[in-house]
């Protein structure tokens, strides 16, 4: 079972159609949760912190919706500089990272 960040939130400070700040992973950080991985980013992509539990939640933003729609996640919890993922656990890291990163590049 996925983490649980609180109320889902759409783009804080960020339209949806609203390019965000091109980011690239600094480092990644394991967690006690082995489905869960902790993604710190050289540079701020949000005012404060919003999350999201499903596909669902996620249409509409520009850095969650795509991730959702090309990785195999349960939950994305956003932050000023760090981002939080939550895999199926099934899904396996080698294939998520990748797609986190053209993500956050800006390549989707």
């Amino acid at each position: 079972m996925p983490a649980v960040y609180g109320e889902p939130r759409g783009p804080v400070g960020l339209a949806a159609s609203q390019q965000y700040p091109m980011a690239k992973v600094r480092r990644y950080e394991t967690t006690p949760n082995p489905d869960a991985l902790k993604c710190l980013l050289d540079t701020p992509i949000s005012d404060r912190p919003r999350s999201f539990i499903g596909k669902s939640q996620a249409e509409g933003d520009p850095i969650a919706g795509p991730m959702f729609a090309r990785a195999r996640l349960r939950a994305v919890l956003i932050n000023t500089d760090w981002i939080s993922i939550n895999k199926e656990p099934d899904a396996d890291w080698k294939d998520i990272k990748p797609i986190v990163e053209e993500v956050l590049a800006g390549l989707d």
